[in-house]
């Protein structure tokens, strides 16, 4: 299974759909905890919905259960807590969530999960495609 990530600052929306198109992604699952900020410009997911559906006939969806809690992030960002913290909290969050269980693997062939950090060294998206890569199998993880 082929399982993309991506993230949406510090690029053009001719870049990131772009990427999109050129990887033949079939569905955005959006993992970021709020979808709705205007710093996301054209990531905000009335319109990165309406991007998607209408120039590449993609999928896209919310999932909140692969997000982190609002305390987490808060965390993380006030630097109350470093990334190493932040990674062993957020995977203790997914896995006590039953996220592999909950979640069909069908619904993630040629998905893409979608989140603001332009690289995902440093983003939870990677966290959560190592996850399931590691709860699932045979799953090829591509950051875009």
């Amino acid at each position: 299974m082929e399982l993309f990530t991506i993230g949406f600052t510090k690029t053009s929306a001719e870049n990131f759909f772009n990427r999109l198109e050129s990887n033949e992604v079939k569905t955005l699952i959006d993992v970021r905890l709020n979808n709705q900020s205007q710093l996301a410009g054209f990531a905000k997911s009335r319109d990165l919905e309406f991007f998607l559906k209408r120039m590449l006939n993609v999928g896209y969806e919310h999932q909140t259960l692969l997000a982190p809690t609002k305390e987490l992030l808060s965390a993380y960002r006030n630097k109350e807590i470093d990334w190493k913290s932040y990674e062993t909290s957020f995977m203790d969050l997914i896995d006590g969530r039953s996220v592999a269980d909950i979640l069909r693997k069908d619904d993630f062939i040629s998905a893409c999960l979608l989140c603001s950090e332009a690289t995902a060294d440093q983003c939870h998206r990677h966290l959560v495609a190592d996850y399931l890569k590691e709860k699932w199998g045979d799953v090829n993880i591509t950051h875009l």
